[in-house]
């Protein structure tokens, strides 16, 4: 007995490095596949609810598709603004930005007595037709994805692919258990994606109101990129902060204005992500402080950005699975940093 448990848990060592090697390798499949899971899961209660008033599968899922495409639409269109609003010809940006950092460089070598490199034009230099190069090959990987995303949205919904049948035929073996299993990852997962959307929603309009209220450039960008930037747990709104700081040091030429500013995001971001979030979350999503961390650092290295996206909802689904097994209960516990239940 005491040899199979030791080859069960070798073959258990081996394997768990080829799963995470698979997931990093073959992640242009995954991180669709994942994601479309979590957005499947916001349209089954309107997919049930049509399903009850007689409504076909069918024309259930065109409902849910036009929905999606309505709501990337309103992105686009937002996204179109705020690059309208950068290449606006009217914006003095640029030319504050090139003085400001000539400024600081003058400023730097003379307290510093050393030469920091040949006079170029930093904007210049961004927008350089590699670095744009870059990024029409970035938007064109990110449309790639949503397409892929898509595709798996409808096949989650047409329960092609039925993560509770899944769960029964390779986890937990007993329909009752995966039912009532699935039932709870389906309920917290809701709760977590609406949650965070409206918080992420908040933040951004609250940045973007800020931006126009201190004269600061380019409102509709920061606040749709405070609103994405908000879905990394933890580290998404100190990015936003700083990021947002340091570009309004080359508008604000009053330091007192400046510190304001910096107070108003920062307490625009403290409302929303440190009283708000918590309060609406409840005690379900309760999750060590160092699990969340290790988390983020982990999905961040295998998926990138959007590994860190997903980071907390993977451990929520996570933590849900673990807490049905005696074994794993304690495991389930450090997750959330409670007592272990045992009684499992």
């Amino acid at each position: 007995m005491d040899k199979i448990r030791t080859t069960n848990t070798l073959l258990l060592v081996l394997v768990i490095p080829v799963v995470f090697y698979l997931l990093k390798t073959l992640s242009f499949i995954f991180i669709p596949l994942v994601s479309s899971m979590f957005i499947a899961l916001l349209f089954l209660p309107l997919m049930r609810w049509l399903g009850k008033n007689g409504v076909h599968k069918v024309i259930s899922i065109s409902i849910v598709i036009v929905l999606v495409l309505l709501g990337l639409s309103l992105l686009a269109w937002l996204i179109h603004l705020s690059s309208k609003q950068i290449m606006s010809p009217d914006s003095t940006f640029f030319v504050q930005a090139e003085e400001k950092i000539r400024g600081l460089k003058y400023s730097l070598e003379g307290f510093f007595g050393v030469h920091l490199g040949n006079e170029e034009r930093f904007v210049t230099g961004i927008l350089h037709k590699d670095n744009l190069g870059k990024a029409f090959g970035f938007v064109g990987n990110m449309l790639s994805m949503s397409l892929t995303t898509t595709f798996f949205v409808v096949l989650w919904l047409a329960e092609s692919i039925n993560v509770q049948k899944l769960m029964n035929a390779t986890l937990l073996k007993q329909k009752h258990t995966s039912v009532k299993t699935f039932r709870k990852v389906e309920k917290d997962l809701i709760k977590f994606i609406k949650v965070k959307f409206l918080i992420s929603l908040g933040t951004g309009i609250g940045i973007g109101l800020a931006c126009v209220y201190f004269d600061v450039s380019f409102p509709i960008f920061w606040g749709l990129f405070s609103f994405a930037i908000n879905f990394v747990q933890m580290i998404g709104s100190f990015i936003s902060v700083i990021a947002l700081a340091i570009f309004a040091f080359v508008e604000i030429q009053f330091m007192g204005t400046l510190f304001f500013f910096v107070l108003s995001i920062t307490m625009v971001q403290v409302i929303f992500g440190a009283i708000l979030e918590p309060i609406f979350m409840g005690k379900s999503f309760s999750i060590n402080i160092i699990a969340v961390l290790v988390m983020l650092m982990f999905w961040g290295f295998i998926w990138g950005i959007p590994g860190m996206i997903m980071s907390i909802p993977i451990t929520v689904f996570l933590k849900i699975i673990l807490e049905q097994f005696p074994g794993t209960v304690v495991i389930a516990s450090l997750l959330s940093g409670n007592e272990p239940n045992m009684k499992k």
